[in-house]
């Protein structure tokens, strides 16, 4: 790329990121001092290196100083105070070749925009037990069913005309029964009788799909956010899943849905029989009572209006508002997904989003300040992820997407759009820069709680997608639990479950372990130990290293650990040849060891002599 722009290759070999390597305090206080580092090669022209900072809206600069040469890099340093909420900042390097410009978005000659400056929040405080934590999410009524006795039945109640029913575990739907009435009997007591299993798969946390009572199986049309629907066990249910969590060192976060409610809600029946009901500005009637907002056109799912003040304190901003109850013991939830992030507080000529979203964080994090606010959100969020709305999202845009387009082709479509925008074969340096942009916009200590994620109850499974490749399975798998962020797999996954014609991305999880995959369940399992013990890879740098037609290099870095990760896509082989590892700040002589082989490799004139390797993805952990 820097060929095509014409600029010099040793641009590639600076580098900087919010890691402890390159900044002394990740959660520094307002007022406080942080050093900066810059990493560059010794064989750069580089006469003086300049920090560039923003203070109350007035360029500053400030000389660095040249600390250190070693064979692999040179380093500069300055120091920075912390005196805004946000502080962003980049660098200008003062080169024999000419003056340069280092920000997040990486090397120009140009001058960049402010937006892609690095930046360092102060006083935020993040949930400390989320840089190791591996997340399973879990849909309730498909992973276990602990008690038949709570089993929906046909006489439980009527939906215009439908009941539900409970099927055998596994055994196909009736082809005419409405979907969101079928029911395999799932509940909150077979997850907690497989929590042996998933403690052994190394997962430490639990995602779970909407348990509030509602009439669907999925539950996102939800009749009562204060009660637990019955057929999941109850309130007691979630009590004893979150003493058994505790028990084994786990946590669990809930998805709740504030965008809008079930057709049975109570406060939307209230609305519909009685215009001047309190729970009539809740929602919008254009003419009532039949024309109302929805979402995306759902009768089933009329939108909340947060024009309402009363809405806000009932759901967020009051005492025992939703959001606050169900962090608090006995319960005690660790935090929540909230469901269509990017369409709260959204209608037309109301948008209110911002102050609901922040609402929410304040209430939250007055409850639990170690609590994990996660946004769903198909799109670009990264105005939402700047530390006064959501800790993360589900890194649908940002990760998810992009590494999938590579390896299977882009498909994207959109609501009330017929068909799919396609193209069987995505770039390389596409998925490159679409990492590099997402992240160079958001400050690092939030990019780090991103919710990266292969697969969800709302799209096709990971091994459906791929087509049931385990090369390329594995490959997604190893980028997961090597990305910056927090790594989610979804339930079954592990196995190597895929879609199902009448269930698509929900069916039942499979106990029977003669069907699992056990090599693929085995990778799982390695994968996540890794991840869990690695400093690199929880709180690590990150610096891409290669980008080829079929292949990608990354790095994750920190003060005391280094994995080089080669991902090849191809269904041939990339030949056997050298991957340049200098501008990495790698020296001549250091060691590797391929994770999964053992082999072992050296890197001799700025490079690793790799071996032809097949489909899938290799990790190389340097060693001393």
């Amino acid at each position: 790329m820097n060929a095509l722009l014409n600029l010099p290759d040793w641009l590639s070999t600076i580098h900087h990121d919010g890691s402890q390597k390159y900044v002394s305090a990740l959660y520094p206080r307002l007022g406080e001092t942080v050093r900066l580092r810059l990493r560059v090669s010794p064989a750069a022209g580089v006469r003086r290196v300049v920090l560039r900072a923003f203070p109350d809206g007035e360029q500053a600069f400030t000389l660095m100083s040249h600390t250190a040469t070693t064979p692999a890099a040179q380093w500069w340093e300055a120091d920075l105070v912390i005196d805004e909420p946000i502080t962003h900042y980049r660098f200008i390097i003062d080169a024999a070749d000419g003056l340069w410009h280092y920000s997040a978005a990486g090397a120009t000659a140009h001058v960049p925009l402010d937006a892609t400056d690095f930046r360092i929040i102060a006083d935020y405080h993040a949930p400390d037990w989320l840089e190791s934590a591996v997340f399973y999410q879990i849909f309730p009524d498909r992973f276990a069913n602990g008690d038949p006795g709570n089993d929906p039945q046909p006489s439980d109640y009527e939906y215009r005309g439908q009941r539900p029913k409970t099927y055998p575990w596994e055994a196909p739907p009736d082809p005419d029964h409405p979907f969101p009435l079928v029911f395999y009997g799932g509940d909150l007591a077979g997850i907690e009788a497989r929590l042996d299993y998933l403690a052994d798969l190394g997962v430490n946390a639990l995602y779970l799909n909407p348990v509030f009572h509602a009439l669907s199986n999925h539950k996102y049309d939800v009749a009562d956010y204060d009660r637990v629907d019955p057929h999941f066990g109850g309130d007691e249910a979630l009590i004893a899943l979150r003493r058994a969590l505790s028990a084994r060192g786990m946590r669990y976060i809930l998805d709740i849905v504030p965008n809008h409610c079930g057709y049975w809600h109570p406060w939307f029946q209230d609305a519909l029989t009685n215009q001047t009901a309190a729970e009539a500005e809740f929602f919008t009637f254009r003419r009532h009572p039949d024309d109302y907002a929805t979402w995306l056109g759902v009768w089933t799912l009329p939108k909340l209006n947060y024009r309402s003040q009363e809405l806000r304190r009932r759901v967020y901003d009051g005492p025992e508002a939703v959001f606050r109850r169900w962090l608090r013991p006995p319960f005690s939830a660790d935090g929540w997904r909230v469901d269509v992030a990017n369409m709260l507080g959204r209608q037309g000529a109301t948008q209110v989003g911002l102050d609901v979203s922040r609402g929410i964080r304040r209430a939250v994090k007055e409850t639990n300040g170690d609590s994990y606010l996660l946004g769903e959100h198909f799109f670009d969020a990264t105005a939402q992820l700047q530390s006064d709305q959501w800790d993360g999202v589900m890194n649908y845009g940002g990760f998810t997407q992009p590494l999938l387009y590579w390896l299977s082709g882009y498909r994207q479509g959109a609501h009330g759009f017929t068909g799919l925008l396609s193209a069987p074969h995505w770039p390389t340096a596409a998925l490159a820069e679409t990492w590099r942009s997402r992240l160079a916009v958001v400050p690092w200590a939030i990019a780090r709680q991103q919710y990266n994620l292969l697969d969800s109850h709302d799209t096709p499974r990971i091994r459906t997608t791929l087509g049931e490749n385990d090369a390329l399975h594995r490959l997604a798998v190893t980028i997961l639990m090597t990305f910056p962020g927090v790594p989610g797999l979804y339930y079954g996954d592990e196995i190597g479950l895929t879609d199902l014609p009448a269930l698509a991305a929900r069916g039942c999880m499979v106990w029977d372990e003669t069907r699992w995959n056990r090599p693929l369940h085995r990778f799982h399992r390695d994968l996540i130990q890794l991840r869990r013990r690695s400093p690199a890879l929880q709180r690590g740098g990150f610096q891409l290293l290669a980008v080829e037609p079929d292949t990608i290099a990354y790095q994750r870095e920190s003060v005391d650990e280094r994995i080089i990760v080669v991902a090849h896509r191809g269904e041939n082989p990339r030949p056997a040849g050298v991957l340049d590892v200098a501008h990495g700040g790698v020296a001549d002589e250091a060691r590797f060891v391929d994770w999964a082989s053992g082999a072992e490799f050296v890197v001799e004139h700025g490079a690793l002599a790799l071996p032809s390797l097949p489909q899938g993805a290799i990790m190389l952990q340097a060693v001393s």
